[in-house]
């Protein structure tokens, strides 16, 4: 679930993703995998973290709008990704995407990493929103700066363990820090330098905690307000044209449980709403489906991607 737009830089891109299912299968001692098992294998946290199908209801939109939190990846997205006319089609290939690269085979996942680097591989423009010309003194963007993608790597990998502790199951620390580990290997064949992708766990929140500082990079433009009202408040003719009618008020609420999972300063700057009803309606979701989670059969709970992918394994 990337941010459309941000280019992974495919200066040796080749030869690094070539290099991800080493690194992540010799991690902590871990057994070589194969190219049935992919770039994580069944015994790796993100195999055990992305199955569950309600995550991406929570870390999907939680980190499309840190990222546009960035004034420079909002301008990117703004001039670059076609969402506002069918944010569903675009979900839905970034979903098909991630995941193809969490369950499929090694082949297949390298083959996808090689094709989004390919895909972004021109992304660039001028900044043009006026707080994002002041906030960054940058005239222009390019997907090719890997702080910006160094920030899309942090928002997936953060969002998922948020949603994850939050809707699911306590996730502990050393859950969270073998998850962010297996991220690592990814995050550098997609372009981000081993001496910018901070080392561990720790790293990565003390790199997260400064970009969110009040003072830091992550700043809240008008651009990332506008972009903001299409992931909060989707059409829903994309999916089913009679339901176009439906007034966004219908179906909000559906939505409040990632709003809330949000950083609040966040949900303050991009004009969100979070009254003591929207905060009881989203606990009330949220604790009703992990009341229910242990009890709904995993054909159910868990994505396609990850039963096929038990599937080939079996055989």
């Amino acid at each position: 679930m990337t941010a459309d737009f941000v280019e992974r830089s495919v200066i040796g891109g080749r030869a690094i993703v070539g290099e991800v299912v080493t690194s992540i299968g010799s991690h902590d001692n871990a057994p070589q995998l194969g190219e049935r098992e992919g770039l994580y294998g069944p015994e790796s946290e993100s195999w055990r973290l992305n199955r569950e199908a309600m995550l991406l209801l929570g870390a999907g939109p939680r980190s499309l709008l840190m990222q546009i939190a960035h004034p420079l990846i909002a301008e990117g997205v703004d001039q670059h990704s076609d969402f506002r006319a069918d944010p569903w089609r675009r979900l839905q290939g970034t979903l098909r995407s991630y995941l193809r690269i969490v369950f499929g085979t090694t082949s297949q996942a390298r083959g996808e990493i090689s094709r989004l680097n390919g895909i972004h591989r021109s992304i660039k423009g001028p900044v043009r929103d006026a707080v994002a010309l002041s906030t960054t003194r940058a005239a222009g963007y390019s997907a090719r700066d890997p702080r910006l993608a160094l920030w899309v790597h942090a928002t997936l990998v953060d969002s998922t363990i948020v949603a994850y502790d939050a809707w699911i199951e306590p996730l502990p620390r050393e859950r969270r820090a073998r998850f962010y580990s297996e991220t690592r290997p990814i995050g550098l064949a997609f372009g981000i330098p081993e001496d910018l992708l901070p080392p561990d766990l720790a790293a990565m929140e003390a790199y997260l905690e400064r970009m969110l500082d009040p003072a830091g990079p992550i700043q809240v433009t008008p651009t990332a307000r506008e972009l903001a009202g299409y992931i909060l408040h989707p059409s829903m003719g994309p999916l089913f044209a009679p339901l176009g009618v439906l007034p966004p008020v219908a179906y909000d609420w559906t939505l409040w449980p990632a709003v809330g999972l949000l950083p609040s300063r966040l949900r303050v700057e991009f004009g969100i709403p979070w009254s003591p009803a929207r905060k009881t309606v989203a606990t009330w979701l949220v604790g009703g489906w992990r009341a229910w989670n242990p009890l709904i059969p995993t054909g159910f709970r868990w994505v396609a991607q990850a039963a096929r992918a038990d599937a080939r394994l079996a055989r």
